[in-house]
């Protein structure tokens, strides 16, 4: 007998992408209930040139295949959350990380905006509901929503919102948002 009291729970399952060095590894390890899964390799002299560190001169790894984690939301839904890796030439893989996603989290850098262009084309190109989360490094919020909407030339619907991709309850509240946003989707026909 499971420890749902043999209910077996809902699945569902969220994309997590984004731009090399967006903080997605992050987000998904402060969201997991679990100790989250990290395919993450130490980057050596091969990345050199292939690999662009500008804004992110301090990276140090990089996930090469997933990220992983899980958050209970009661006896009935479980949320899986499955981390892409944030370089093209990982993407290879992300048809795969989204098979029967529910919908996706674009995590934005404004340090890096451009770097997130592939992540919401993936999303767009799939149907696949999605909200764009800025994530504040350091407390940093120098950009409003709308700006950044503007800038990645967002659709009027896509929910964009601040966070810190450190912060539990920072991510939670774009999880939320995600949920709300496929739900109204859902309701709308849309």
């Amino acid at each position: 007998m499971s420890d749902t009291g043999g209910i077996v729970p809902d699945t569902l399952k969220i994309l997590v992408a984004g731009g090399f060095g967006a903080g997605k590894t992050t987000l998904v390890a402060a969201l997991s209930e679990v100790e989250s899964l990290h395919t993450e390799e130490v980057m050596t002299e091969e990345s050199t040139g292939v690999d662009d560190l500008q804004g992110v001169e301090d990276k140090t790894t990089t996930t090469v295949a997933l990220d992983f984690g899980r958050i209970t939301l009661d006896e009935r839904t479980v949320i899986y959350m499955f981390g892409t890796p944030g370089q093209g030439r990982f993407s290879f893989m992300w048809d795969e990380l989204a098979e029967g996603a529910l919908g996706a989290i674009v995590l934005a850098d404004t340090r890096r905006l451009a770097e997130c262009f592939e992540a919401i084309d993936f999303c767009e190109q799939r149907h696949l509901p999605f909200v764009v989360a800025v994530n504040c490094f350091d407390g940093h919020r120098s950009h409003v929503p709308e700006d950044v909407r503007v800038a990645l030339d967002l659709d009027a619907g896509v929910p964009v919102m601040l966070c810190d991709a450190r912060e539990r309850e920072s991510v939670k509240a774009v999880m939320v948002d995600l949920v709300s946003h496929v739900l109204q989707l859902e309701l709308s026909g849309a």
